[in-house]
């Protein structure tokens, strides 16, 4: 038992022992670790205020030559000094008492006075460095100054080459761009002097001023050339020929005042005199979008005289192919009415018909009327032919409107015409059709012929009476005409149909009988059979009498109905 107590003892007093230097070696870390962090702040304090910003104050301060300049140094050595006597001991202040917490084993309070020294080092850093690159704008411009103008001097001497190359090319405008590079050249001489007098502040409005007067003379060493060509001769000239071509074709009979050649030329005019006056000022600033505009406007008065031309040859065509086609409407029209008359004691025709054909004639007086007025206005040569073709095409497709419409009434009466041949045509068909059912009647002379043929031809000879006084009708009713026809011929076709389907089965009938009398003595029953079929047969019902005449035989002699039509079809 004391064994085993004394091993309890032994392992609490090692877990303690290993709990003691566990914490002992994580304060040793947290300690070391925020005393490296405080080192690097203090090193990073020494910084802010170390040689850059001492070397650069001392470079200025021995180039102030001027009153501007000296003040701007004096701002910049008190901002320094406030910062070095101000913010910096504050600094260290902070650091010594973070020094002395973490001795104490502070580590809270130690990392929230580590933050605050951070962020006062970043703004002392940040105002040093706002003050380091106002000074080295002055330390650092003039060689940066030297080689911006190098560089400009080098593009200046190039355009003077390009320039000197081909002076003739700038007509008026050479001497204003000469006085432009000598007022170039004397801006290089501003900025030698105002360097000598370290005058940095005119230095770079100097050379902003020399970089926009070349990026400027770029310009108008590229465009004048064809600024100069363009207002000197290509728009003169192209506006010689745009007045000839106007010239010739009004005294060519064209109407142009709708194009206001003449104001619009004298505006171009007046708008090229403004640019020669801007240009040898050296002012480009939409002289060629304008000059480009005035190029693309007398273009398209070419293609305006040109589709002018095209249209008065397309209009001349249309005119008489227009005048052609309503002569002849009119005279079709004309004997139409003529005829008219003769049409209605002929012909029943409807008010609607009547009507559509005044209508028809009243417009194409309109049209006439409409054709005589563009007719005197050709004469008159007040509108341009691209006017006048437009009222030709509206009168041209109100031309071919009425010339369908026409086309549609001819073809109705026309059609009356054609209806009332046809029809006595098919009478002749159809009076054939019951002469020959009437002579297959009288041709196979039946015992008795059943009351029904007798009310179908009555029928047909009736509906034929009809067709017939219907023809003899002046005017004659169409529409009722062609009703009467189709009811006679069917009716004649039914009455025709009936008396061959009739004549056949008698005859079938009779053949039957004929045919079985061989039979009569072989059986009682076929005797009675053949005795009802010739009851039937002199009764005049030759369907029964057959039927009854097959039934019989087919006793004795099984498909004797179909060798009875082969016999038939043979014969």
């Amino acid at each position: 038992m004391d064994g085993l107590m004394l091993q309890i003892t032994t392992y609490f007093l090692i877990a303690v022992t290993l709990i003691i230097l566990t914490l002992s070696l994580f304060q040793y870390l947290k300690t070391n670790k925020l005393k490296n962090r405080i080192s690097d702040l203090e090193l990073q304090k020494n910084q802010v205020i170390g040689a850059p910003i001492i070397v650069e104050l001392s470079k200025v301060e021995s180039l102030a030559k001027n009153k501007v300049i000296e003040n701007r140094v004096k701002g910049w050595q008190k901002r320094f000094e406030n910062i070095k006597n101000n913010q910096i001991p504050s600094i260290n202040d902070l650091l010594l008492e973070a020094d002395f917490l973490l001795e104490k084993k502070k580590y809270s309070e130690v990392d929230k006075k580590v933050s605050e020294i951070e962020m006062r080092l970043y703004e002392a850093r940040s105002r040093i460095n706002h003050i380091l690159n106002e000074v080295q704008e002055i330390t650092l411009s003039e060689e940066k100054n030297r080689e911006i103008l190098t560089n400009l001097k080098v593009l200046y001497r190039n355009l003077l080459q390009t320039f000197s190359t081909a002076k003739e090319d700038y007509g008026e405008v050479a001497k204003p761009i000469e006085l432009q590079f000598e007022n170039i050249e004397r801006r290089f001489h501003d900025f030698e002097y105002a360097m000598e007098e370290s005058d940095y502040d005119e230095v770079g409005h100097i050379i902003r001023a020399i970089d926009e007067m070349i990026k400027h003379m770029q310009v108008v060493i590229d465009e004048v050339p064809s600024i100069v060509i363009s207002i000197t001769m290509i728009i003169p000239k192209r506006i010689e020929e745009v007045l000839k071509t106007y010239e010739q074709m009004t005294s060519d009979g064209y109407q142009l005042d709708f194009l206001n050649v003449e104001y619009n030329i004298d505006e171009i005019n007046k708008k090229v005199s403004e640019i020669k006056d801007r240009v040898k000022v050296l002012n480009l600033e939409e002289v060629i979008f304008e000059l480009k505009t005035f190029m693309e406007y007398l273009d398209n008065l070419f293609n305006d005289f040109e589709r002018e031309k095209m249209t008065k040859k397309v209009f001349e065509e249309n005119i008489i192919i227009f005048k052609t086609k309503m002569v002849k409407l009119n005279r079709i029209v004309n004997e139409f009415y003529g005829q008219l008359e003769i049409l209605k004691k002929q012909y029943s025709l409807s008010k609607e018909e009547l009507a559509s054909l005044d209508t028809l004639s009243d417009d194409l007086s309109d049209i006439n009327k409409d054709f005589k007025a563009l007719s005197d206005t050709i004469r008159t040569k007040v509108f341009p032919y691209t006017k006048l073709h437009k009222e030709l095409d509206v009168l041209s497709l109100k031309l071919s409107k009425i010339e369908e419409r026409l086309e549609i009434i001819i073809s109705s009466l026309g059609s009356m015409k054609d209806d009332e041949v046809r029809a006595k045509e098919q009478l002749t068909d159809i009076n054939k059709f019951l002469v020959k059912a009437k002579g297959k009647m009288r041709e196979y002379k039946l015992p008795i012929v059943p009351n029904n043929y007798f009310i179908q031809l009555k029928e047909a000879q009736n509906a034929i009476k009809e067709v017939t006084n219907e023809l003899n009708k002046k005017p004659i009713d169409i529409n009722t005409l062609n009703t009467r026809v189709d009811t006679a011929r069917d009716l004649v076709l039914k009455l025709y149909n009936f008396t061959n389907e009739m004549v056949k089965t008698s005859m079938l009938a009779e053949m039957a009988i004929v045919y079985g009398n061989r039979y009569r003595s072989v059986k009682t029953k076929i005797e009675d059979g053949l005795s009802r079929a010739e009851i039937f047969f002199i009764r005049g019902e030759y369907k029964r009498a057959l039927e009854t005449a097959i039934n019989t035989i087919d006793i004795v002699e099984p498909g004797f109905y179909r060798n009875l039509l082969n016999f038939y079809e043979s014969n």
